[in-house]
């Protein structure tokens, strides 16, 4: 059992919050490619994105169980992160795939992966380190397509152009860039932006 799975199934072991139908988990960032690919590395913890349910008393409890030195956090040593839904970079409807396995052995909760296409593109955002790795490893492993790649981007910036975040975007598309130039080895491709988008640095 991989340490993601048994952090997982014990959080639906301890679970004791409002009954009702299973609690689905949409699980976004480095925890999302290594539950669907043979890519690990540490982590302090698993993210989740943020969804209605995972507010008022279901998120409390979540935080309660599974958050910052919560006993799962210190048994585990990874705690549980409730991501706002507006916080990542993300095509405007992500791709997130089931993991029946895994939720065979589940009572309370239903586990989705944000798909390993998307996961990269959100990285594309912070692009620290970290992300810089899990982003070069995705490629070693064959899976960026870079056609794809682009398609899912300008999705993502298509949902951001709306509002304030979108003065981050020229530095979105400079990360992809060096993604494309460094990693798959291939031709910059132009984003076009609106021109009240300032994109001189």
């Amino acid at each position: 059992m991989s340490p993601i799975d048994a952090f997982l199934i014990d959080l639906d072991r301890a679970w004791d919050g409002p009954p009702g139908p299973k609690i689905c988990l949409r699980i976004i960032g480095s925890t999302a490619l290594m539950m669907q690919t043979s890519y690990n590395r540490g982590t302090k913890d698993r993210d989740v994105l943020e969804a209605d349910v995972l507010r008022g008393e279901v998120g409390t409890r979540l935080k309660a169980l599974a958050g910052p030195d919560s006993r799962l956090h210190v048994k585990h040593r990874v705690y549980l992160d409730i991501v706002g839904c507006g916080i990542p970079f993300l095509p405007h409807v992500p791709e997130f795939l089931p993991v029946p396995a895994l939720d065979a052995q589940l009572t309370h909760f239903h586990i989705e992966t944000l798909s390993v296409l998307d996961t990269v593109v959100s990285k594309l955002k912070r692009f620290n380190a970290n992300d810089i790795d899990d982003i070069a490893a995705m490629v070693s492993l064959d899976l960026v397509d870079p056609e794809r790649l682009i398609e899912r981007f300008r999705s993502a910036v298509d949902g951001f152009l709306g509002d304030a975040r979108a003065d981050d975007l020229p530095r979105y598309i400079r990360h992809l860039h060096r993604v494309e130039r460094d990693f798959l080895m291939t031709a910059e491709t132009p984003i076009e932006l609106p021109s009240w988008i300032d994109d001189s640095d």
